[in-house]
């Protein structure tokens, strides 16, 4: 397929790259500032940067193994993003106070890993639309 131009599918995908890669600091200072405590931690700082990478590589080279190998790195990142949010909520909840609302605003940052399901999702839609 080729590209032919700038159509919405190519911008959106150029989007979830340089997205996936403005991820990648945030998530690896919050993460390294915790000192990675769980293994878990080590997920989106050596997912993101590899979703950003192959997501720019597509811009540019669009090849249909890429293409394929892009598919199944932003459908783990939709359910790694998942299970984060699930972690980081678990997280506010062991907290002295529990589910209080200073927790959540103090705790680990339980909308950040659904940005990764999002940005794996809106990808996803780029590259499946017609």
């Amino acid at each position: 397929m080729d590209w032919g131009g700038w159509p919405v599918s190519r911008i959106l995908i150029l989007f979830v790259g340089v997205e996936f890669l403005l991820l990648f600091v945030q998530v690896t200072l919050f993460h390294s500032r915790q000192n990675f405590r769980h293994w878990s931690m080590w997920i989106p700082v050596v997912a993101t940067p590899i979703f950003g990478v192959l997501s720019l590589l597509l811009v540019f080279f669009n090849v249909s193994g890429l293409r394929t190998v892009l598919t199944v790195c932003l459908a783990i990142g939709v359910v790694a993003g998942m299970y984060g949010t699930f972690l980081h909520y678990r997280g506010v909840g062991k907290r002295v106070g529990g589910y209080a609302l200073r927790n959540f605003m103090t705790g680990p940052p339980v909308i950040l890993p659904g940005l990764v399901s999002g940005v794996s999702i809106l990808g996803l839609i780029a590259l499946f639309w017609r």
